[in-house]
């Protein structure tokens, strides 16, 4: 692959790392107060942006076939937004002697708090050909539960940043949230048939306003001196969430090929990746709402910044082995029920 097709492919990473860069130069542009105005423009209108697009984007018209797939759904939705949420509770609670950063295992427990993304899982399943349709409802179900899941995880783990009421966040979650969420399916209905021909690129129009945000957030991180992160806790944090991710794989794949679970190679390759996949475009937004104006919060957002591409680099390493072992597995089952 040449470097212009590696450029376009990673294009959103690169982003992320150079929009970073940019407000490290110059944060008094996206500083609130600044040019851009983020606490009017980012607050509101790019956060609601973002899932007025999730909205139009979401085909729940087709998610049908894998309605009754209950026990799959049950068993993926209690995994990632129960399950992960408190095993990271526990072991933070061990780190918390370590000398890594505070705030950024602050931001490790957001990482648990997050709801499954709307693509990445689905794009890993559908690559190894596993159950599409069980991941494509699950990212859809995971999105719509963890926009009131997710804030009560937020405020329940890491308690309010300050003194706004509760009723104010979850008003601001409604209005930036919820109603753009919904005007966007009602939008849907009536723009089916050209959506479906002109098939706009929802997933690049999302990444461009989620680097607006990032920008915004490290842009206040920069222009403040208190803040300070040494190398030690960064290099550490990416290591803890690549083993999170590596321990999370692997113990659904070995559990849930249990007989006693019933699930077929194709189901417990979308359990694999819907399971242990956390959103960024929905989990920046959120954090910009239930912590807004909190000094720490681009810290805290970092592990959620360094979980994202990990899950994707790594899916697409084990698309080759686990399609591998799932055309093997499933030519077994048939010769099982031959005999």
């Amino acid at each position: 692959m040449g470097v212009i097709e590696r450029v376009k492919k990673e294009w959103f990473l690169l982003g992320i790392v150079f929009v970073i860069s940019m407000a490290k130069v110059d944060p008094s542009l996206g500083v609130k107060g600044g040019p851009l105005k983020p606490e009017y423009t980012v607050k509101y209108f790019a956060v609601s942006f973002i899932f007025f697009n999730s909205g139009l984007s979401l085909k729940t018209e087709d998610l049908t076939s894998a309605l009754f797939q209950v026990k799959l759904h049950g068993f993926i939705q209690t995994f990632t937004l129960v399950f992960i949420p408190c095993l990271i509770r526990v072991l933070i609670k061990g780190l918390q002697y370590s000398p890594i950063n505070p705030w950024l295992l602050k931001g490790l427990m957001v990482v648990g708090c997050m709801p499954p993304p709307v693509s990445s899982a689905v794009i890993l399943t559908k690559a190894v050909g596993g159950n599409e349709a069980a991941a494509i409802f699950n990212s859809a179900l995971g999105s719509f539960l963890g926009i009131f899941v997710t804030p009560v995880l937020l405020l329940l783990f890491l308690g309010s940043p300050s003194a706004v009421p509760y009723s104010t966040i979850f008003g601001q979650l409604t209005l930036t949230v919820v109603v753009p969420l919904i005007v966007g399916q009602v939008v849907r209905r009536y723009v089916k048939d050209w959506l479906e021909k002109s098939k706009p690129p929802f997933g690049s129009i999302s990444s461009c306003t989620l680097l607006l945000i990032i920008y915004t957030t490290f842009c206040d991180t920069f222009s403040s001196s208190d803040i300070e992160l040494d190398h030690f806790s960064l290099v550490s944090i990416v290591c803890v969430v690549l083993l999170i991710q590596v321990c999370l794989l692997l113990f659904l794949f070995f559990v849930t090929r249990s007989p006693s679970f019933g699930f077929t190679p194709s189901d417990v390759v979308s359990l694999m990746f819907c399971a242990t996949h956390k959103s960024l475009t929905l989990g920046i937004p959120m954090l910009k709402i239930v912590f807004a104006g909190y000094e720490h919060l681009s810290v805290i957002s970092i592990p959620l910044l360094v979980y994202h591409p990990t899950q994707i680099l790594l899916g697409g390493v084990l698309v080759s082995p686990v399609r591998t072992w799932m055309l093997a597995a499933q030519k077994v089952k048939r010769s099982e029920q031959v005999i």
